[in-house]
């Protein structure tokens, strides 16, 4: 069953954003912090191939995404969602 986006939080951090979803992801953290940590991971490699994601962080009911400087949020945003629910 795919993953719908509930909600997106900003962080302190104007690079990342928290996407609270509508159900658990993970029971444990998983945190990504390149492209090569998230190789096997279906969920993480998807979200690396989102130009300007640099760290994927999974952890019950949310995704933080860290993005580079450079990147807006307004082009990663509907590809982090279109890659959730996609996936189950």
């Amino acid at each position: 069953m795919p993953f719908s986006v509930k909600e997106i939080q900003p962080t302190p951090n104007p690079n990342a954003a928290k996407f609270v979803l509508d159900r658990a992801i993970s029971d444990q953290p998983v945190s990504f912090l390149s492209p090569q940590q998230g190789t096997n991971h279906p969920i993480a490699s998807e979200l690396f191939s989102v130009k300007g994601v640099t760290s994927v962080l999974i952890l019950s009911d949310f995704i933080t995404i860290n993005k580079t400087p450079g990147a807006n949020w307004n082009s990663i945003t509907p590809q982090i969602k279109e890659i959730l629910q996609k996936c189950s």
